[in-house]
């Protein structure tokens, strides 16, 4: 039987890797305080950036999809649903949106969890929005000749609504009396909550979402910046083999999160390196050409218009798209492709 006994982390001994992204986290977010207290429109900017790819990329990661141009114009409320899958964007958008604007305010328990699922299934046809799950759901897998096996059975419905309520209550207990680092204890909760699998429907996406919420309550707000969701999304393979590796022996409490753990707080420490890099390029006091040139010089191989925006969204696309050409006339860059496909490589280091 399943027991939630986060105080046996007071004591942990942890893998040097997890202790050494722990102490990298603190350093990054230490230096980057000043940053979060300049100018606000630049901020908004990587605010909306960040909520269109998270949007995007936690839907994609279960294979919701739409167009670049329809998520932008989901996201920013701009058009209504056409089909499923952006009933299902628009629902994310919707839940996304009450953890940055009321975050402080929503408290770690089943019912506060059900409300958010709710929100997010609210633009579907979905009766289950907002319910525990009331039968029994597997993490399956199908391999190369086509054949489903199951990969982990998670709690059962019957268990369920008990489980939630002490998973919460562990939660809140732990991080109440500041014992365990809370970089810890989040993804310990993420990965128990997978593991459970609370919903018949829509677990990966309010496991994505729950995450950016317990770090915003405990003060770390990297996820309204950087889209935490579109890195998982980068290393899919990774996040799944991370967690299907500390799902063994979970039901038995036999399990290690280390390596879930690990997963996750590379992904945070990787979003706060790109916060750092952006934060140089952003409060440039140069030339619209030199900051785009100094963006460029941060790219490795191909590179887009698109991934220079995403660096300097202080900048109009009109500028950065002259600054691209001039910087080709100059040989410096060359331009491949056309169209959507365009490209750019560096030709000087």
């Amino acid at each position: 039987m399943r027991k939630f006994d986060y105080s046996i982390f007071k004591e942990s001994s942890w893998d040097n890797k997890l202790v050494n992204l722990l102490s990298r986290i603190h350093e990054q977010k230490g230096r980057l305080q000043s940053f979060f207290t300049q100018d606000s429109e630049k901020l908004e900017k990587l605010v909306e950036i960040a909520k269109i790819q998270s949007t995007e990329s936690s839907n994609e990661i279960e294979g919701i999809r739409t167009t670049d141009t329809r998520i932008r114009q989901l996201v920013n409320e701009k058009t209504t649903p056409r089909n499923r899958d952006e009933e299902e964007i628009a629902g994310y958008r919707d839940a996304l949106n009450v953890i940055h604007e009321n975050f402080n305010l929503i408290s770690i328990t089943p019912n506060f969890i059900l409300q958010l699922h709710k929100i997010m299934m609210s633009h579907t046809s979905a009766s289950h929005g907002g319910k525990f799950k009331n039968i029994q759901n597997y993490i399956s897998a199908v391999d190369r000749k086509g054949k489903a096996h199951t990969l982990f059975t998670p709690l059962s419905p019957f268990k369920t609504p008990i489980a939630m309520q002490e998973l919460c209550d562990e939660y809140n207990r732990i991080s109440g009396d500041g014992m365990v680092d809370p970089l810890v204890l989040i993804p310990i909760f993420i990965h128990d909550f997978l593991c459970m699998h609370p919903f018949i429907d829509g677990n990966g996406r309010m496991s994505r979402l729950l995450t950016t919420l317990l770090l915003y309550r405990s003060d770390y707000h990297v996820g309204k910046y950087i889209s935490l969701e579109s890195k998982i999304a980068k290393n899919k393979d990774l996040y799944y083999n991370a967690l299907r590796e500390s799902q063994i022996g979970w039901h038995d409490n036999r399990d290690d999160v280390t390596p879930f753990a690990i997963f996750l707080l590379g992904t945070i420490a990787s979003a706060y390196d790109d916060i750092e890099e952006r934060a140089e390029l952003m409060f440039e006091r140069n030339s619209a050409i030199e900051i785009v040139r100094k963006a460029t010089k941060t790219k490795i191989g191909k590179f887009t218009k698109a991934d220079i925006m995403e660096l300097i969204p202080s900048i109009s696309s009109t500028s950065i798209e002259r600054s691209l050409k001039a910087l080709c006339d100059a040989g410096e860059i060359r331009k491949e492709g056309s169209g959507r496909a365009t490209c750019y490589i560096r030709t000087k280091q």
